[in-house]
């Protein structure tokens, strides 16, 4: 009988301890899965909290208070420093309006041509502002504002030469190119004979001493030109019709930036200012 007892007893122990058990295992699935306790874990919290967007380039400008420019700052007389030191040039001008009008302050990142697209890449500035020409292996990688400059070839000769005045002319002439350039193509395929120069300042020299008859060359440069020096004995006779564009470049994606770029841009147009730098460098409007 005691047997029998301690038999019962040790029976009731046996199934307590399985119930203690179940209700452990429970407990633990619990704490492994917490949605189907109906709360959430710390780390989806945190996570459903984050936008996938982010702040927007235009409002990160405003926060800091300053729009970073990349420019060259040796590239006159779009982006150079004048004999005082103090950076300045065409598209410098452009920008300090630009960020004028957009609140905040120019801060200018000079920069060398070769490493200017990879510092935009590296977000050492927000946009580069340095005559950069738009074209359509430039538009896959990055976005441009409207141009805010246009430019043309141009063939220039001296004053007194009257044979010359077309590109059509130039058969048999000789024509000073740098032969790294696109314009020199122009000449070649007008029957120019090809006098190597290394940029537009000696081709200018070349002409003025009669060494060479003409020139093709960037309209821009010769603008510059004649407003540093007026009373230069050169002219231009022919044109191409078809005009690069520059624009400022900026990062991918970033599209309220560029469109309250553009509407500075639009905005300088419309007051007047735009004209009063393109006049102050060129001498006429260069925009279109």
């Amino acid at each position: 009988m005691k047997n029998r007892i301690s038999s019962l007893a040790f029976l009731l122990v046996f199934i307590l301890m399985l119930a203690g058990c179940g209700n452990n295992s429970n407990n633990a699935a619990e704490s492994a899965n917490p949605e189907s306790a109906g709360s959430a874990s710390p780390e989806a919290s945190s996570s459903a909290g984050t936008g996938s967007s982010g702040e927007g380039a235009l409002a990160a400008v405003k926060q800091k208070g300053s729009l970073q420019i990349g420019t060259e700052g040796t590239y006159a007389p779009f982006s150079f420093h004048d004999t005082s030191g103090t950076l300045t040039g065409f598209d410098v001008d452009i920008a300090n309006e630009v960020a004028k009008r957009l609140g905040v302050k120019a801060e200018f990142v000079e920069t060398q041509w070769d490493g200017m697209v990879a510092g935009l890449d590296a977000k050492r500035f927000d946009v580069i502002f340095n005559e950069v020409s738009i074209n359509d292996e430039r538009k896959a990688k990055y976005d441009f504002s409207t141009p805010y400059i246009a430019s043309r070839a141009v063939l220039i000769v001296r004053s007194d030469n009257n044979d010359i005045k077309s590109f059509a002319d130039l058969k048999g002439k000789k024509s000073g190119q740098s032969l790294t350039s696109n314009l020199t193509q122009i000449a070649k395929d007008n029957g120019a004979e090809i006098v190597a120069v290394d940029g537009f300042n000696q081709a200018v020299d070349l002409l003025n001493s009669k060494r060479i008859d003409a020139t093709i060359n960037d309209k821009l440069s010769y603008l510059d030109l004649k407003t540093q020096k007026p009373d230069i004995a050169l002219k231009v006779v022919d044109e191409e019709a078809n005009a690069s564009q520059s624009a400022a470049m900026f990062r991918k994606g970033e599209s309220d930036l560029v469109d309250a770029v553009n509407q500075a841009l639009a905005d300088m147009q419309k007051d007047g200012t735009y004209l009063s730098i393109s006049k102050k460098y060129f001498g006429e409007d260069v925009s279109k």
